[in-house]
């Protein structure tokens, strides 16, 4: 089967899922696991499961194949490993749990405190308060919310205002996006312009500067889809 036949039956996170659990079963790390099929040991680490622009990257199905025969896995054994997902934001281990039309809510400041997201930007772990998706979540697989605290975006985000967030989107000039850097800071900002090496921050505030990032210091950025103003 193709990776694309793969791709419609399966989601990108049921597949890495998958990989990590197989993993666990044989007290290997992500990359251990590729390093004993014969591939690049950094293949399967979470920070290439999306691209620099927000991308989803995906394994191929050769790579698959060969970590399937390094560790004697069948294709049945391996989809067992997949956990199901409930069309929004899926019932993973540690994941914030699928509530009807709601959808995961932090604020800033706890944004910027870690153990709430993956490495992908995902919402994770415990402690999300609750808000209502104006659409149908199941529309938009992990999307959450950011609370808007204090006036750095006046005049276009007050505080209070709710930032519906797709992480894993891609990303593109002009759009406005929540970045999150290696050292916790967390930003609402207009992407101007991306480099590969670096990306370029418009600041919603005249009063505040414009920012350039390397991308090598950028945790995660997601695109904004909608706001509650």
């Amino acid at each position: 089967m193709s990776r694309d036949g793969i791709a419609r039956m399966l989601s990108h996170g049921q597949i890495w899922e998958a990989l990590d659990r197989l993993a666990e079963r044989h007290e290997l790390t992500p990359s251990g696991l590729a390093r004993r099929a014969g591939l690049d040991p950094t293949s399967f680490n979470k920070s290439k499961r999306l691209s620099a622009d927000g991308r989803l990257r995906w394994p191929s199905t050769e790579s698959i194949a060969k970590v399937l025969d390094a560790t004697g896995a069948s294709m049945e054994q391996f989809l067992a490993f997949m956990r199901p997902e409930a069309g929004s934001l899926g019932q993973q281990e540690g994941a914030f749990p699928r509530q009807g039309g709601s959808i995961p809510l932090l604020g800033f400041a706890q944004a910027g405190a870690g153990g709430f997201f993956d490495d992908g930007g995902f919402p994770a772990g415990q402690g999300w308060d609750v808000v209502e998706f104006p659409a149908a979540p199941s529309q938009k697989a992990g999307v959450y919310a950011l609370e808007v605290q204090g006036e750095s975006m006046m005049p276009l985000y007050r505080d209070g205002d709710v930032l519906i967030v797709e992480p894993g989107a891609q990303v593109r000039r002009n759009d406005r996006v929540v970045v999150r850097t290696n050292e916790g800071e967390v930003m609402a900002k207009v992407l101007l312009r991306q480099s590969p090496r670096s990306i370029e921050l418009l600041s919603l505030n005249p009063e505040h500067p414009n920012r350039i990032l390397e991308l090598s210091d950028v945790d995660w950025i997601a695109r904004i889809i909608w706001a509650s103003q």
